[in-house]
This record gives C-alpha cells, structure tokens and sequence, in this order.
C-alpha cells in the first residue's frame, strides 16, 4: 500500500512512499481441537506474519498434531503443561504476541467457527485508527441468528444484555464473541492477573476496555456451527455470568463516577438511591402499620412515601441515560 505526498500548495504529487504495514499475530487458543485447527490455519491469510498456537494441555495432542502436519513458516506452538482455560490461552498468545513485535493481535478459535478471511476487515478498524479492539458479532449479520442454535440465541441474548450493564459498551452486542482484534498498545496494558481465566474470558476483556476508556468496534460476521461440541454450557453460564456481570457492574460504576471522576451524575446516583429506598421502607412500614391498626393511612403519609420513589426513580433514568452516552469514543492507543 501507498501514499502519495501532494506539494506543498500546489495539489501535485511530491513523491511515492511505502507505507510499512502493520505486524500482525493471530492467537489460536485450542483444545481437543486436532481435527479442526490445520484447516484453520490454512485459512489465515497472507496479510498475518505470525500464526501462534496454544496448546491448552489437549488430550488429543492438537499441538504435535500442528508441529508434526503444518508446514506453514509463520506457525509457532507454545504448549500448557496444564489447562488454563480459553482466557489463560489467549493471554499466553498475547504475551508472546507482543514479544515478536506485534502491532495488532488477532484471536481466531481453533474450532472453525470464525472465518479467518475476515481479518482484514477485523483490523480495519484499528489500522484506520477509528477503535482500539474490534469483536464479531453474529447478531449485526443478516443471516446470523438462523445459522446459531436456538438455545444459543436465547442464552446470547440474555448475557450481552447483562454485559452492556457491567461492561458500560451499550452500543455493542455479542459478548461472547471470541473473534477479536487489539490494538498492540492496549493489549500491553491489560491487567492480565486481573482478567478472567474461563469463559467468561471475552465478557470480561470489555469490562477491562472500558477501565481504560478504550474504544471497541462490532464486526458482522455469520454464525458457522458444524459437529463440534461447545464446552459452554448455557443454562450454568447464564447464572455464573449473572453473578460475575453483576460485580464487575458495581465495579465499573465506582471506578467510572467516584474514583475516576466525580460530578452532578454521581450525585444523581447516590440521592437517587437514597430516595427510592427511604420511599420503599417507610411506605412498607406505614402500610403494615396501617393494615395492623385497620386505620387508613393519610394523604400526607402516601405522598411522603410515593414522592421519593417518584424522584428516585427519575433519577436512575437520568443517571441510566448518561451512561449509555458516555461510550468511550476516542481510541487510546493513538496516545499510547
């Protein structure tokens, strides 16, 4: 690819200049993933300079089976002597990605459900210096949702409502989605002791972005489920991802408008609170007294009681509604 340089002034070209392409890596987290992971690979285009491969203490051997049937020079295998789960792998492939150089890291599950042709527009994004990390999503595809398991839609759609709460990135959907894209600078930030192991991994990676203020991007893509079997299990990760969105939510608010900054929206939050308990238990209190002593309660007692749920609640919209718009919206890593 080239630019061309324009005289000063003048509107005509100065000179031709090569513009150095950026390095990418892709991080091929696997297990039991020895029939799946070759044709994979042999999907990754000429566009990524390192294909690295993690073996995740597979039984089935996947990484001698790459070593021993993959001819492909810019493959590396890296080997767990134990499971670390899909998190513990992809942070491995992060690490090493970052030590050879990398400008751009791609993760692509080793099971064949991710189009490894879509790369280039997976990156496009960050080359373009328009977001720092940039996720699949099968919901944006027209065709999509028809090619997922029912039970699959339902479960996705009940955790990526949970992760827009925890993670603060109301404009995205998907959160499962392990088909990423990070920008190098970002990825060498991460609180990586800090961030989730299992598969929890992906959903947990955007509550970390959104710490940092980093600006995340969707990318349609088609759903493609063969034979395979996930490892996920729907029903027990609704309620295991419920508990965990549910902290990091709190955590994210705290850090977001108390410690990170504190304004009239943190106020809002607080007295809102505030008002919409104080409403909650002195009418419950009024309305057992009521009912024990068979004396009606007044219209000053039921005012007192509705008015501060009335304005607690209004200002949990108003809060609500400030946090859907305070979606980070300048990419960090072009000050990085």
């Amino acid at each position: 690819m080239r630019v061309i340089e324009l005289e000063k002034g003048r509107g005509v070209p100065k000179r031709e200049k090569d513009i150095v392409e950026p390095c990418i890596a892709v991080v091929i987290p696997c297990y039991r993933e020895s029939t799946r992971v070759l044709g994979v690979i042999g999907g990754v285009g000429d566009e990524v300079r390192h294909i690295i491969v993690i073996d995740d203490a597979c039984p089935d051997g996947t990484g001698e089976a790459v070593r021993t049937k993959c001819s492909d020079p810019r493959v590396e295998v890296i080997t767990h002597k134990t499971n670390t789960g899909v998190g513990g792998s992809t942070l491995t492939g992060y690490a090493r990605a970052l030590e050879i150089g990398a400008d751009i890291i791609v993760k692509v599950d080793g099971d064949g459900q991710m189009d490894p042709a879509l790369i280039p527009r997976l990156i496009a994004p960050i080359t373009d210096g328009n977001a720092d990390y940039v996720k699949g999503n099968r919901f944006l595809h027209p065709d999509g949702p028809k090619q997922m398991p029912t039970v699959r839609v339902i479960g996705n759609l009940g955790l990526s409502f949970l992760s827009k709460v925890s993670t603060g990135y109301w404009d995205i959907f998907d959160p499962t989605n392990g088909f990423t894209a990070i920008h190098a600078k970002v990825a060498a930030r991460l609180p990586v002791q800090k961030i989730s192991r299992g598969y929890f991994f992906e959903t947990d990676m955007l509550f970390r972005l959104n710490i940092m203020r980093a600006v995340v991007a969707d990318l349609p893509m088609a759903a493609r489920y063969a034979d395979e079997q996930s490892g996920i299990r729907i029903g027990r990760a609704i309620f295991e991802f419920a508990g965990k969105n549910f902290l990091n939510a709190i955590k994210r608010i705290f850090v977001s408008y108390f410690v990170r900054d504190f304004s009239v929206v943190s106020l809002q939050l607080v007295l809102g609170k505030l008002l919409f308990l104080f409403g909650v238990v002195f009418g419950g209190l009024e309305w057992r007294k009521s009912v024990t002593s068979g004396v009606p309660a007044t219209a000053g007692t039921v005012i007192l009681a509705a008015l501060p749920i009335i304005v607690g609640v209004q200002m949990g919209v108003a809060f609500l509604n400030y946090d859907i718009r305070n979606v980070p919206k300048k990419p960090i890593h072009l000050i990085l």
